[in-house]
Formats: C-alpha cells, sequence, structure tokens
C-alpha cells in the first residue's frame, strides 16, 4: 500500500471516527476531537534518508533493513502499533526516540512506518 492509500485510509477512518462519535452522543458540544494529521510537508523518503537510513540500511545494530521483508514480517508479527510504540518510544537501548527525528510528530512517525513497511514487504 503506497503512501497517498495509507492517507486516503487515513482520513476515511477518522471520518468514519467522528461521524461514529456524533451519531452516538458521545461527545458533547464544548469538547474537542483531534483526528491524525500528519505535518505539513512531511516526506517519508526524505525523512528515512536524514534520519533512518543509517542504521536500516545496513542493519546495523540489528535494525531491521529497509527492504528486507523477512526482517520486518518477523517484527510485524508484534503488530504494526507495537512497531510505531517502539519508534516513537525507542527500543531496547538500541532504537532511539523517534528514530533520531526529533521533528516528527507521531503521526507522522506511524506514516514513516508505514513507508518503511511498504517498500519492504511487497505483496
Amino acid at each position: 500500500m503506497k503512501l497517498k492509500n495509507v492517507v486516503k485510509t487515513g482520513i476515511a477512518l477518522s471520518g468514519l471516527v467522528l461521524a461514529s462519535v456524533l451519531a452516538s452522543g458521545s461527545a458533547s458540544a464544548g469538547q474537542t476531537l483531534t483526528l491524525a494529521q500528519l505535518t505539513e510537508g512531511f516526506d517519508p523518503a526524505r525523512t528515512y534518508t536524514q534520519s533512518c537510513g543509517a542504521c536500516h540500511n545496513s542493519g546495523a545494530a540489528g535494525a531491521p533493513r529497509m527492504g528486507n521483508a523477512e526482517d520486518w514480517s518477523a517484527r510485524l508479527e508484534k503488530g504494526f502499533d507495537v512497531l510505531v510504540e517502539h519508534t516513537i518510544s525507542g527500543f531496547n537501548n538500541v532504537m532511539p526516540p523517534k528514530g533520531m527525528c526529533f521533528t516528527c510528530s507521531d503521526d507522522d512517525l506511524k506514516a514513516m512506518v508505514q513507508y518503511i513497511l511498504d517498500e519492504s514487504i511487497k505483496e
């Protein structure tokens, strides 16, 4: 799935969630709903090169390699949300928090994980 499709799916799901909340009456007039939003101008390919590629191109310190389906499939078995959480918080004192992309929002990082998976696991 390409990033454009991920974004379209995310927007569609956000709309469904909003519609469900409003239809169920769970949100009061005073509440604000926050929907996922990528940072303006966020480019996962460029960000990967700047922040992720040093480790994920070579497999440094055991990092799963970009384009290696076996590396990523094994990690994806734990679930997409776990991969995103490890990206945001860091993992095993090896993967740094936010993958060294300190300007990335959590939504940007989620899109980054999806980008790497799309480039690594081709069906």
